[in-house]
């Protein structure tokens, strides 16, 4: 892994673990399904004339129409619209550090489901995984955290797992920009639909909201996506999921810092473990294992 990779992995940690931050600010001043629309579709049309204006072209190949279908739905509309209207009563830090412990859904759904053998180092980080969000939960609902919000993100953290496994065919290809605008298209027009029929569009306008809006529309909604889809593609996705260690970090971090949301002991101590945890299990899949003895 070289130096770019590194630096394009630790922007891409920054970016997404902050989108929880400006989203908590958002979604209490404006409904959070129509927020999120309005904010793929601003999204994907810039993504889409930046591409144009870079000289990619519309079409796509078969792969990347598939994914681009399965990570808009996955990604956008079920991972962010969960978090979005979860975040209504769970704070960006618990957010996002359950959306941080997508690696390990990813590796136990192919351990479990698809029956991919898991070295040692891996199935430790598993449990180390388990154990750290026992800690932080363990504290939180002393605190008396909303289990209907944190049923949401962990759901979404679910949808996003699916998103993962699509990005390799969307990123090979070429026209990366383009189908990242797509995808926010499709992101945008799924949630329209349950937007119109469960919200009002009620917005209480201020110069913060009109911020965070910009800020997730333009740095986690556009910089940060196509940031990922090259650095899957220069280094591949299992190296590049290593990053997602760091999200736990930067996620409480942020809204620690911008939101002043309180960081307990406890906190400290999940948040580490669950970012060893996810480290042992992306290191572990980028081992070779051997295949079982005939």
């Amino acid at each position: 892994m070289d130096l770019k990779a590194i630096l394009m992995g630790l922007a891409f940690a920054a970016m997404w673990s902050s989108a929880f931050t400006s989203a908590r600010i958002i979604v209490t001043a404006a409904p959070p399904l129509f927020a999120l629309s309005l904010r793929f579709l601003i999204s994907g049309l810039l993504a889409i004339v930046i591409a144009r204006a870079l000289g990619q072209g519309f079409g796509l190949t078969r792969a990347q129409w598939r994914a681009t279908l399965v990570f808009g739905i996955c990604q956008n509309a079920l991972y962010l619209g969960l978090n979005f209207v979860a975040m209504q009563s769970v704070e960006a830090s618990l957010a996002a550090i359950i959306a941080s412990t997508m690696p390990l859904m990813v590796a136990f759904a192919g351990w479990a489901v698809l029956g991919q053998r898991l070295p040692a180092l891996g199935v430790a980080g598993l449990a180390a995984g388990v154990a750290g969000v026992v800690v932080i939960m363990g504290a939180r609902l002393s605190g008396g955290v909303d289990l209907g919000g944190v049923a949401l993100c962990v759901l979404g953290a679910a949808a996003l797992a699916t998103a993962t496994l699509s990005l390799r065919s969307a990123s090979s290809g070429g026209n990366v920009l383009m189908v990242v605008g797509y995808q926010m298209l499709v992101g945008a027009a799924a949630l329209l639909l349950p937007a119109l029929v469960l919200e009002e569009p009620v917005f209480e306008p201020s110069w913060t909201l009109f911020w965070a809006f910009a800020y997730t529309t333009i740095v986690p909604g556009v910089i940060a996506t196509l940031v990922w889809f090259l650095l899957v593609d220069r280094i591949g996705a299992v190296k590049a999921a290593t990053f997602h260690f760091l999200n736990p970090f930067f996620g409480v971090a942020i809204a620690a810092a911008f939101l002043g949301e309180a960081l307990g002991a406890l906190d400290v101590v999940g948040v580490a473990i669950i970012a060893a945890g996810i480290l042992a299990v992306q290191l572990s899949r980028a081992q070779k294992v051997p295949p079982p003895a005939e």
